[in-house]
């Protein structure tokens, strides 16, 4: 029996790692794609020779000091229970605590929020260079496929997205295997060449990389810039983490895909060095020509659509906790997977992504180009995350400050380092993802501030739950047969609903139920967490149902589970009662002019509630709630 066990084990963490080769690594898998060649390209013609080890150096030290030290070793200890990702973060920093709403939303919670935002851009971006560098190992097999470059691109592009709405529970079982085959490919060509050409091995000693930024001083920062799509995916380390946990992310890491890259990026090292410097293409150049070139192209293409795939799937788990959180509106979330609540499809964020990827590629026609954009994104989450792992340190582990800035102050020379590496390419496509994320960043605060405006104002009523029985009892007020759900926007006090419906109709169910959907800022809520049951007396019960970030309400299976606590309803009778925002602008509230407009827009084209919480429409009544602004 215990061998029996140890065994299952043993294969369940292998399957784990197998697994997190195909999410978690899937991007930083693409990056010998591009990294390499982008980065000799910065340097003078005949500085190559003696500059290629530099940059095998820096590429080296920076897999080890940013993945293996910042995130493995560090950041992933800081999981909200065993979740990752920069909201995790955010929920363990605190930052949103209930003072919050009185001053506005602090800067700490906006810069948090414009590194999630980044992240979008990335979700953007990613696919986009990787099937495109993909794309252009045609031009190696045959320089008369030029020009189905791009519409070879566009066309995979189309194709992934398209299969979003399936959901991957299928192609995802493969993920793993396929990864692996890339990462053992990776090594075995980078292999050949390294035993050819031993010298790359000096790459090893990190002097040559200072030397390199030593010598070159005007193009550190071209450099730099270019060094960093190497790391390119690094967050998802920290962000896939509550799928295979820590320990399967390591082994993946350590065993598979550190070794790969790194024999890989000293291969074609090695292969440069050889042939003076001058290599158009050196990822597809270390491969035999013929079919072992052809069938490593294919592989290249296979291995983008899984990283693209990734970041796709990871920019809907943000979006899905952003709008949990209350920073985002309410969009339609689908689910693919019954057993898996976190394979979820949002048909707009796809579409959105979609279209953004598609026409980027038509915009900047090649990887090269679309480089100078990518490079901002990651370093600007990656400077986000050391920001918010130093509010983590310090306000929940209690780390003193001795401890914490030293480490932080480390991860921040690195990260800023890069970003500054970056900022020359704003012209060149930099300005991209700081747009996105600028735009998206206008979503988050505006929606953010307007409903703290409006439960400020409205939902923080005097009606106390005393008050509301004597109401209730109040011989002004009929009490019919049946149940009447009003959903409560604050788990105390009255909801306004409920008191407009009695004041223009004098009646009151003789079950009435005041339903709140509380936000719990942990991933996932465990089943006796869920559901707060108690009587308020003259046939008034109060429910508060717990969701975590990264859960989706279920309201129908709330009213069964608040039916078997005692409340005597029948679900299918039920009449549920929901408020309709209608905002006018020109009030008083604590928003810029614009804020308001933009709010108004947003609140008009957001999944209402009713469809939000998949309740039968012939169940719902709604009670237009006019709000000035």
């Amino acid at each position: 029996m215990d061998a029996h066990s140890h065994n299952t084990g043993k294969a369940a963490g292998v399957g784990l790692a197998l697994g997190a080769l195909g999410v978690v690594f899937g991007d930083i898998g693409t990056s010998p794609l591009y990294a390499l060649r982008e980065s000799i390209a910065f340097l003078p013609v005949e500085d190559r020779m003696t500059g290629v080890l530099g940059i095998l150096s820096l590429i080296f030290w920076s897999l080890l000091v940013v993945v293996s030290w910042k995130y493995l070793t560090f950041v992933t200890r800081a999981d909200n229970r065993g979740e990752g990702g920069i909201f995790a973060l955010f929920a363990k920093s605190r930052l949103d605590s209930s003072g919050v709403k009185k001053r506005g939303i602090g800067i700490g919670t906006i810069f948090i929020l414009f590194g999630a935002c980044m992240l979008c851009g990335e979700g953007v971006i990613t696919p986009a260079i990787s099937v495109l560098s993909a794309a252009e190992g045609l031009t190696l097999i045959s320089p008369a496929a030029e020009h189905w470059v791009i519409p070879f691109a566009c066309i995979v592009l189309a194709g992934i997205f398209w299969f979003q709405s399936k959901g991957s529970q299928t192609i995802g079982r493969i993920y793993g295997p396929i990864m692996l085959v890339w990462f053992g490919s990776l090594g075995a060509l980078g292999l050949w060449q390294v035993i050819q050409t031993p010298i790359v091995l000096q790459a090893l000693n990190p002097w040559h990389g200072w030397v390199l930024l030593r010598d070159h001083p005007l193009q550190i920062t071209a450099l730099l810039g270019a060094i960093v799509l190497a790391i390119t995916g690094v967050e998802a380390i920290y962000a896939d983490m509550g799928h295979f946990g820590r320990r399967a992310i390591m082994h993946a890491w350590y065993l598979v895909a550190l070794p790969g890259l790194a024999l890989n990026y000293f291969g074609q090292g090695a292969y440069v060095l050889s042939h003076g410097g001058l290599v158009e293409n050196p990822f597809l150049a270390i491969a035999p020509a013929g079919a072992i070139r052809l069938g490593v192209m294919v592989l290249s293409v296979l291995a983008a659509i899984i990283a693209s795939q990734a970041l796709i799937s990871g920019t809907f788990s943000l979006i899905r906790s952003s709008i949990q959180l209350g920073f985002f509106p309410r969009l339609k979330i689908l689910h693919t997977n019954a057993a898996q609540q976190g394979q979820i499809y949002i048909p707009l964020v796809n579409a959105a992504l979609a279209f953004g990827s598609i026409t980027i590629v038509l915009m900047f026609k090649s990887s090269s180009s679309l480089a100078a954009a990518y490079g901002i994104a990651v370093t600007s989450a990656m400077t986000v995350t050391t920001f918010a792992f130093y509010l983590v340190a310090r306000r929940a582990w209690k780390w003193s400050l001795w401890k914490t800035i030293p480490l932080c102050s480390l991860f921040a020379l690195v990260d800023v380092g890069f970003l500054y590496g970056n900022l020359h390419k704003f012209i060149d496509g930099g300005w991209l993802p700081l747009a996105i994320g600028a735009g998206l960043l206008a979503v988050m605060h505006t929606w953010k501030s307007g409903k703290n405006e409006i439960f400020r104002r409205v939902y923080a009523n005097g009606i106390t739950e005393e008050e509301l029985a004597d109401i209730a009892s109040s011989s002004y007020v009929t009490r019919v047969r049946g149940t009447a759900v009003f959903m409560a926007g604050n788990p105390q006090g009255t909801p306004l609903v409920l008191l407009h419906h009695v004041k223009a109709n004098k009646v009151l169910h003789e079950t009435v139920v005041l339903l709140s959907v509380v936000t719990s800022e942990v991933p996932y809520v465990t089943a006796d967490e869920r559901l707060e049951v108690r009587e308020i007396g003259n046939g008034i019960w109060r429910a508060v149902a717990h969701y975590g970030y990264m859960e989706s309400p279920d309201v129908a299976r709330l009213i069964e589970q608040i039916r078997e606590a005692g409340v005597p309803l029948k679900p299918s009778e039920a009449t549920y009662y929901f408020n309709r925002e209608m905002i006018i602008t020109g009030g008083e509230a604590r928003m810029w002019e614009w804020q308001k407009h933009f709010y108004a827009v947003l609140s008009r084209n957001a999944r209402q509630a009713r469809d939000y919480y998949q309740l039968p429409p012939m169940q719902i009544i709604e009670v237009g709630l006019p709000i000035q602004l």
